[in-house]
């Protein structure tokens, strides 16, 4: 394993993008960002600039309002850059499939690397989905 895989895997940064939904699942991403489950234990930390970010994990449904912002943020991470889907709602559109102006699920859009289904998923389960999408740096 190289150099920088071993240090991008020890120490992944993360970029939270919400778009349509009801915050649930952001709420329970910031849950798992205290103290209290301490993801800095695994070298996880939250950055506001995808130009900095090893992951991005999406929450919401994909309207057709952010779907091309959406693209533009992933396009600007640096490789190699993965993607989990928080939620039912980027995973298959969830309650608001159907909508007008829901687009399609994240992985019609962008590829993804892990799922973290739920609606909202418990904050275990969110840590689990990043350290399942670091898996495919080996």
């Amino acid at each position: 394993m190289g150099l920088m895989r071993f240090f991008r895997k020890k120490s992944p940064w993360i970029l939270t993008l919400e778009t349509a939904g009801c915050n649930g699942c952001i709420i329970e991403i910031a849950a798992a960002l205290t103290p209290r489950y301490d993801v800095e234990r695994f070298g996880i930390l939250r950055k506001v600039t995808p130009r900095h970010a090893d992951i991005l994990a999406v929450t919401g449904a994909i309207s057709s309002q952010i779907k091309d912002r959406l693209v533009r943020i992933y396009e600007q991470m640096p490789e190699p850059k993965f993607v989990i889907a928080v939620g039912s709602c980027p995973i298959t559109s969830g309650k608001l499939a159907g909508c007008y102006n829901v687009e399609a699920p994240l992985d019609d859009i962008i590829p993804v690397d892990a799922y973290v289904p739920g609606c909202p998923p418990k904050p275990e389960a969110i840590i689990d989905g990043i350290i399942k999408a670091l898996e495919a740096i080996e």
